[in-house]
């Protein structure tokens, strides 16, 4: 990796080091945004607080990279975001993403779901050819500069003599290096010990923006519930509704993964949005789900199912054998009362109702260490189409700091690649 010490002057030095282009924060918006404005002949530098680039970038995807997706638009965006997002992949859109990849060698696949992974099946392949890009167009690359201060230097806020405007950038060790202008990539809150820690919401706000309260996104959910504790570790194929009320909120099918703290898995990943939203910005006191554990089986199928197997006498505790793995079935048996064999009326109703309706009341979220993503940040309507700030000119952003709020799939990641070519493209 060409990371270096850093060598520019003191604050109060005499050759500080001045750039056209300073790229704060070194993951994949903040890489895609350094390329770009090279491209326009610009220097550039990236200022990353970690020893190396890209470091939540080699855990994405399992390790693996979803890097895009096959079906991409701005329906897996935030209703309130989808106008900028739009406009972004109006410049550069999904095809381009995969175009731009392959120029740098890296080839994909698509898996039967739509999401597109490195033929490698590697995350690292895709951080090995942004770094052979990176030092193939010289962009300079500072590691181990954590920034705390970003101050305008002359020239106005909105507008004026554009030549006298620059920024600096002090590190909090007390470095400083100058820039025409900055681009703020520094990502979300989640996983922090790979950098994410927030703290480029409050630069940007020191210029006039405001943030949404970010909140874990795609995050396990804490339930206190006996069914976490007697299935714990199993997990099943299942349909989940968040529920407000009658209104459902949001519902996807997918592994459904029982644990000690509650709930987890890709269905529970995909509708954990709005439960996050609810009970940490929100500050609800609980939020319901409602599980469906054989959405294949409507709730007369299944109750006709149910009666079959008792006219062939199978036993009360072993009727669902076959529909659900063995725990599942005792638990639930058990639960209706079916065991001393009387399979009808009630019974029956609530047996079909524990199957197709289970609610589960969900306290809490995990927190950021197990948060995919980031919900939350620099609103999207402070933002301009080419990714510019409304309140401080030569400002702009790209990535997960805008509050975008992806769906899981490579939509996050995609927002990255696209956001960061046209922030610095515009730079």
């Amino acid at each position: 990796m060409f990371c270096s010490p850093f060598r520019v002057a003191q604050k109060n030095g005499m050759n500080m080091t001045q750039y056209d282009v300073v790229i704060v924060g070194g993951g994949p918006a903040g890489m895609m945004a350094a390329l770009f404005a090279r491209r326009t002949g610009k220097s550039v530098v990236i200022l990353e607080k970690m020893q190396k680039l890209g470091k939540k970038l080699l855990i994405t995807g399992a390790g693996r990279c979803n890097l895009s997706n096959r079906t991409l638009n701005s329906s897996f965006y935030k209703s309130e975001a989808r106008p900028l997002v739009e406009s972004v992949f109006r410049k550069f859109d999904g095809a381009t993403i995969l175009k731009y990849f392959k120029e740098l060698g890296l080839h994909v696949y698509a898996d039967e779901t739509g999401r597109l992974f490195p033929v490698t099946n590697q995350a690292a392949s895709v951080l090995k050819v942004l770094e052979l890009e990176l030092a193939r167009v010289k962009v300079s690359v500072e590691c181990g500069f954590t920034v705390s201060e970003i101050n305008p230097v002359g020239g106005d806020r909105r507008s004026g003599d554009s030549d006298s405007l620059y920024f600096e950038v002090v590190s909090s060790g007390g470095l400083s290096v100058r820039g025409k202008a900055i681009i703020l990539c520094g990502g979300g809150k989640s996983y922090p010990a790979l950098g994410a820690d927030g703290n480029a919401y409050g630069l940007a706000e020191k210029f006039g923006h405001s943030t949404v309260e970010p909140v874990p996104s795609t995050v396990p959910l804490i339930v206190k519930d006996p069914w976490c504790h007697f299935l714990q570790g199993q997990k099943i194929r299942a349909k989940v509704r968040v529920l407000e009320g009658r209104e459902v909120l949001r519902e996807a099918d997918g592994d459904l993964l029982f644990t000690q703290y509650g709930l987890s898995g890709t269905a529970i990943l995909d509708v954990s949005d709005p439960v996050s939203i609810a009970l940490n910005r929100e500050k609800k006191k609980e939020m319901i789900l409602e599980m469906d554990l054989l959405s294949f089986l409507s709730e007369d199928e299944l109750r006709s199912e149910i009666k079959k197997r008792v006219r062939r006498g199978i036993p009360p505790g072993d009727l669902l054998e076959g529909l659900l793995p063995h725990k599942f079935s005792r638990l639930l048996a058990r639960e209706a009362d079916v065991l001393t064999g009387n399979v009808s009326g009630a019974s029956l109703d609530l047996l079909v109702a524990q199957i197709k309706r289970k609610k589960f009341r969900v306290l809490g979220t995990r927190g950021w260490n197990e948060a995919e993503f980031t919900a939350g940040g620099i609103p999207s309507f402070e933002v301009t189409e080419k990714l510019g700030s409304k309140f401080q000119r030569g400002l702009a952003f790209a990535g997960e700091i805008v509050d975008v709020q992806a769906s899981r799939g490579g939509y996050q990641l995609a927002w990255a690649w696209a956001s960061g070519a046209v922030a610095g493209s515009a730079a």
